[in-house]
């Protein structure tokens, strides 16, 4: 079975071919950074254009990459939600038409559900049941996976994601949209001992997550020292990330503690900060467990993932109708449970 992935759930467009026996032989991504860095943020309505002029010459990339033709695909996969109601509706629009020209089943899939599925594609993958870290520019949530569809939600952001607190603090230190990976980039160079940042909610019981107060804090420590020099912010960058770092620590070994699972996933666009990697590869191993990811490449949005997570449901003999719906709301415990 070969599933055709399409995912537009914001400012990437992704499109990629997952084959049952060969796994991955396609991935295309086109990334929309520099149309919206003027802006400082993503705008919907230039995202939903650029997914319109740029998804149909990536499916026929990823077909000529694979070399395919249409009739060699057996299903199409796109993501349904969440996300921008119009880009959303762009990739859903050409994945059903195709499907329907094409006379194969077509499925929606949460997004969501594919940065939690990313790690599958590696070589080494969790056995279920594992504890999910999934933190991203919209999501920071921790999840106990028991299968796939077998979700339970333990704690999760109660306002700003992790990402998004990233993203705005960066922003305050004067770095170009999106600024996550550039924060990170400058906390490298950062003095440890000079700035201590809040580690939110983890004075009380729970695993819900709260990065807006520390995003503040963050914006007062830029205001008292209006005169920022290079070594200044990359001090304050090194003390935000610290603090995002410890924080989603302590609620993973808290959520691993209550579970007794042994086995961590960390997927979406987070998932690739290195200090993040390094803290849970410690906490892993000093608690005897094992902690999986994604490659970089599949850790922001991507069309390999939907593409996976497609061709697990439709395998199963899921398929979404001819109507086209798009949910830009959806919480995983909707999903139906596969074996």
């Amino acid at each position: 079975m070969k599933v055709l992935g399409i995912e537009t759930s914001c400012d990437e467009t992704g499109v990629a071919i997952y084959d049952e026996k060969q796994g991955l032989i396609a991935n295309q991504l086109y990334t929309q950074i520099s149309l919206h860095a003027d802006y400082g943020g993503v705008v919907p309505e230039l995202a939903s254009r650029d997914h319109i002029r740029k998804t149909a010459p990536l499916i026929q990339a990823a077909l000529a990459e694979a070399n395919l033709s249409a009739q060699d695909i057996d299903g199409v996969a796109y993501t349904c939600g969440p996300g921008l109601a119009g880009a959303l509706l762009v990739g859903s629009m050409i994945a059903r038409s195709l499907a329907y020209a094409w006379n194969v089943p077509a499925l929606g899939v949460h997004h969501m559900e594919g940065h939690l599925l990313a790690p599958m594609l590696e070589e080494r993958v969790p056995a279920f049941p594992f504890l999910a870290l999934l933190v991203s520019g919209g999501h920071t949530q921790l999840i106990r996976v028991n299968g796939v569809g077998d979700y339970q939600l333990l704690g999760e952001s109660i306002d700003d994601a992790a990402g998004e607190a990233f993203d705005k603090t960066a922003k305050l230190l004067g770095l170009d949209y999106p600024g996550g990976a550039a924060l990170s980039r400058l906390a490298e160079k950062g003095n440890p001992d000079r700035f201590v940042f809040p580690r939110p909610m983890t004075d009380r019981p729970g695993l819900d997550f709260s990065f807006s107060g520390l995003k503040t804090f963050a914006a007062n420590t830029v205001a008292q020292h209006p005169q920022q020099d290079e070594q200044t912010r990359c001090d304050i960058a090194y003390a935000f990330q610290a603090a995002v770092v410890d924080t989603l620590a302590i609620k993973c070994q808290r959520a691993l503690h209550d579970t007794g699972l042994k086995r961590l996933v960390i997927a979406g666009g987070v998932s690739a900060n290195k200090q993040l990697r390094q803290r849970l590869g410690e906490l892993m191993t000093k608690l005897g467990g094992e902690v999986f990811y994604p490659a970089p490449q599949f850790c922001t949005d991507n069309g390999a993932m939907i593409a996976y997570a497609g061709f697990l449901r439709l395998k199963a003999g899921e398929q979404t109708g001819l109507a086209v719906e798009v949910r830009l709301r959806w919480r995983m415990s909707e999903l139906a449970k596969i074996s």
